[in-house]
């Protein structure tokens, strides 16, 4: 057997809180706005629903409200001395979106945004468990927040179908002997940038010219990436803690789509009964997928503490980012 996993990190989620807006857009929806149907929809990502944000809502609306669900759960957050907040869609090329939730939030702390696209939550994670376990911060507020539908093109039946809108906030405090970080990993393969992009300032990419700003992906190039890539990482990370896949209690993979979900499941053997995912209710989130598929299970009781969770995060980059803790 292997021997017991070593904590890297001596910090833990301590409490986790989620919103989505109000408006749902269903497959039905869609139906009347681009060629498509429930059944296709359905069967080549498992989206029922998603939410969708109002025209004068924002990425840090959402973020703010998931922070005031964090604070009804734990109370003021007096002893946080940073904000990391991940998103790619955030308000303004600056301020960052963290600073806005410093403000908003009336904390006394540093702030910064984490551009990692749908790796953006665990990476913030990381980087937070990383600085709390060195006593450099006494306790972290992460965020994971996306508007979706603002980069959307919903002319191109093949993106819009897929993303929706939603933010989790996390706080991540010292750990104890039954809940702690195990292991943490990280990786990007920039040259398939071009299968997932969304242009800014420049507006070309391998030679491909895109001015409208708005979310492209190469969908076929960035499944078979990640069901060969993701599996690699995670089998790579089990291995350095020790631990192997029938000790995960719960997997928590980026709600991309449940196709890949499914394939993750198959090629790791963790049982798609120990997997959750966002993807039906709220479609591919970003960096909100993996604390909105998290907290249902918290909130209901499934997830116990002391529960193993492994979580990966991936997409544009392309980039990965994984956390296998202790609950």
């Amino acid at each position: 057997m292997p021997s017991a996993p070593q904590p890297v990190a001596l910090a833990r989620i301590a409490a986790l809180a989620t919103y989505a807006p109000a408006r749902r857009l269903t497959n039905t929806d869609l139906q009347r706005m681009v060629d498509t149907s429930d059944e296709w929809i359905v069967k080549r990502t498992g989206i029922h629903e998603r939410r969708i944000a109002a025209d004068d809502e924002f990425t840090s609306d959402i973020a703010l409200a998931a922070v005031r669900a964090l604070v009804e759960r734990t109370g003021p957050l007096d002893e946080v001395d940073l904000v990391i907040a991940a998103t790619s869609t955030a308000d303004y090329v600056f301020p960052s979106l963290a600073a806005q939730l410093q403000d908003a939030a009336g904390l006394t702390a540093g702030a910064f945004d984490v551009g990692a696209a749908c790796a953006g939550f665990v990476h913030a994670l990381n980087l937070a468990t990383t600085l709390v376990s060195a006593k450099q911060a006494r306790a972290i507020l992460v965020v994971g927040a996306e508007t979706m539908s603002k980069s959307v093109d919903y002319t191109d039946r093949s993106t819009c179908v897929l993303f929706g809108d939603g933010a989790g906030a996390a706080l991540v405090v010292p750990g104890d002997e039954t809940s702690y970080v195990e292991a943490t990993s990280f990786g990007s393969d920039g040259a398939s940038g071009k299968h997932l992009y969304r242009t800014a300032a420049r507006n070309d990419i391998n030679g491909v010219v895109d001015d409208t700003g708005l979310l492209r992906q190469a969908g076929s190039d960035v499944y078979k990436w990640a069901v060969r890539r993701i599996p690699e990482a995670i089998d790579a990370l089990l291995t350095r803690a020790g631990v192997t896949p029938d000790q995960i209690d719960w997997f928590v993979p980026h709600s991309a789509n449940m196709r890949i979900i499914e394939a993750l499941c198959k090629t790791t053997t963790i049982p798609l009964e120990r997997t959750l995912s966002s993807i039906a209710m709220y479609g591919n989130t970003s960096a909100a997928s993996i604390p909105l598929a998290l907290e249902p299970a918290v909130a209901d009781g499934r997830v116990k503490r002391g529960d193993r969770i492994l979580t990966i995060g991936f997409g544009g980059g392309l980039v990965y980012a994984s956390s296998l803790f202790r609950w």
